[in-house]
């Protein structure tokens, strides 16, 4: 009887279990999907993660969308107005570009910009985020082709992924380099990390998390924005390519 009952206890959830919808760009999705087993046991409450590029986010969250907390670049939280809490915005991580293969693969030259730009220019084929879907990374590399001179040789062997894991391109063999942020080729099993882009034209994006200003469990939304943050975070930022803010 003692051991039912003991075992009823950690089965049941509290009383106040909520569940809360999280929205996050797809390069903080690792941490959070970590994070969430931990917050769960220790709270009872039920988190549910869905993910997007942050241009598909904002678009899904003005057409009202029902979301507890989005996980987004700070610029796309300030655009959301008051479907957010006042003064909820809470910077989390950081995350750079990086160069991906196919793991065994050769790893090509990217430790100068000149290097970076011959490997583009001598790659068969290159995967990075559709830009037009609004991803951080996929706006930044079509930017930095253009800048390099290079966007149209780049063009006809653009492997363009729209939205998701650009590195899945490598590992399925559509595309022999990916260029994305470096938490989400981490995520690709068969894929590895070059090295991040050269520090001249590396274009780091930030993330934040908030409030919607319409949650129905603002509690546990303000308990699981409040787990993405502090020191003990720090190691699986580290560990999912990403960097403390």
């Amino acid at each position: 009887m003692i051991r039912w009952i003991l075992a009823a206890l950690i089965l049941t959830p509290p009383a106040h279990a909520a569940e809360i919808t999280v929205l996050t760009a797809g390069a903080f999705k690792p941490v959070a999907a970590t994070l969430i087993p931990s917050f769960e046991a220790s709270t009872g409450d039920k988190v549910i993660l869905r993910n997007d590029t942050v241009g598909a986010l904002l678009r899904r969250i003005k057409a009202a969308e029902p979301f507890d907390i989005a996980l987004i670049s700070p610029a796309g939280l300030n655009e959301l107005g008051d479907k957010i809490v006042p003064g909820s915005i809470t910077t989390l991580a950081k995350v750079g570009i990086g160069v991906g293969v196919k793991a065994g693969a050769p790893r090509p030259d990217i430790a100068s910009v000149a290097a970076f730009k011959a490997t583009m220019v001598n790659a068969p084929s290159v995967a990075y985020i559709d830009p037009k879907s609004g991803g951080s990374s996929g706006i930044a590399v079509a930017r930095l082709f253009q800048t390099l001179g290079i966007a149209d040789v780049m063009a006809p062997k653009s492997v363009l992924v729209h939205g998701g894991l650009a590195a899945e391109a490598v590992a399925d063999g559509r595309a022999t380099i990916v260029v994305h942020q470096i938490s989400e080729i981490i995520s690709v099993p068969g894929v590895t990390v070059v090295s991040p882009l050269p520090a001249e034209v590396q274009s780091e994006t930030s993330y934040a998390g908030a409030i919607a200003s319409n949650t129905a469990a603002p509690n546990a939304a303000r308990a699981f924005l409040t787990a993405l943050t502090g020191p003990a975070v720090h190691a699986v930022l580290i560990e999912k390519g990403m960097m403390p803010p």
